[in-house]
């Protein structure tokens, strides 16, 4: 083995068992799992360049961390932000109009559990969760990508100011005046929601039972109960977003390609530590196909905020199948 070989061979070792929390990293800075990735092995490829000159003055995940963290902040110079419907600043939408579609707009993307968990540290689990929250991407979305960076860093990550100035090749005071004008934007941008349940506790399991039987039966009445009144419903690339039960079920009467029950099933899946659905239309010839991919936020009060996704990749990427189940 060449001394080459060997130092490609001790990076790979030393760095992948970081792969995981660094995709979720480059998904907070960039809103999209595709772009996540690229960004993510961009990573790599320049920490490998640049692991012979590695001093060790920090942790090897601090230095991979500072890496991507700057890949990303390069890749942000040329991109815009990643918004949902209810972040474009125009008031909820009406049921019964025209949906409108805009696929100039680089919507915010979902991300599956499966790809950045690591179902060995529970501890971490529970934090990956609370940190790629669709709200709480979403909201990312609305800071200029340093003021993203330094929030992530230091709310997120728990670094130092210190370290953070090291990182972006700044000062501490400039990182704390980041740092309060990111908290200061971000909590305007957060939507206040009741708190929500446990994941995979009996109220939530409870829930999202109601919530399948109700899209199977195609039940408009049972879909509008589940719903707590100050609910969110959109659907990227549509434009528009509606508020509260009601409009949640005049919009789903008026454009749903269902009629009857059986014509939708739901597989579940996780996304963004919340609980999501592959949604599965009937066609004309019988088969039920991929459609939408629900992303819910349950609260005790039921369902707060459901995303839908259009972009039908989303069932690979899941790993859901193209057809349910018989």
């Amino acid at each position: 083995m060449t001394a080459a070989q060997s130092l490609d061979e001790d990076f790979l070792a030393l760095a992948d068992p970081y792969r995981r929390e660094l995709l979720a990293h480059c998904y907070r800075m960039m809103g999209s799992l595709h772009d996540a990735e690229d960004q993510m092995q961009e990573t790599f490829i320049r920490a490998w360049r640049g692991y012979g000159g590695y001093k060790q003055q920090s942790s090897l995940r601090t230095w991979l961390y500072r890496i991507a963290t700057n890949t990303c902040l390069t890749a942000l110079q040329s991109r815009s932000m990643r918004p949902l419907p209810s972040g474009l600043g125009a008031p909820d939408s009406d049921p019964t109009a025209e949906l409108v579609q805009r696929h100039e707009v680089p919507w915010l993307e979902p991300i599956p559990d499966s790809v950045y968990d690591d179902a060995s540290d529970p501890a971490n689990i529970v934090t990956s969760r609370e940190s790629v929250r669709l709200a709480f991407i979403a909201a990312l979305q609305h800071l200029p990508p340093r003021q993203r960076a330094v929030l992530v860093l230091r709310d997120v990550l728990q670094w130092k100011a210190s370290e953070v100035a090291a990182a972006l090749d700044s000062t501490t005071p400039a990182v704390n005046s980041l740092l309060q004008r990111a908290r200061a934007q971000l909590e305007l941008a957060m939507p206040t929601t009741d708190t929500l349940v446990e994941p995979e506790s009996p109220e939530e399991r409870a829930l999202l039972e109601r919530y399948v039987t109700a899209f199977e039966n195609y039940d408009v009445e049972a879909i509008v109960e589940i719903f707590t009144k100050e609910a969110v419903w959109e659907m990227p690339p549509f434009d528009g977003w509606y508020l509260g039960g009601e409009n949640i079920g005049r919009l789903i009467s008026n454009n749903c390609p269902a009629q009857r029950a059986g014509d939708m099933r739901l597989l579940p899946s996780w996304a963004n530590g919340q609980p999501a659905f592959g949604l599965y239309m009937r066609g004309e010839d019988g088969v039920h196909r991929p459609f939408q991919l629900h992303v819910l936020d349950v609260t005790a009060g039921g369902v707060a905020h459901v995303v839908c996704f259009f972009d039908l990749d989303l069932f690979e990427k899941f790993g859901l199948p193209q057809t349910p189940p018989t």
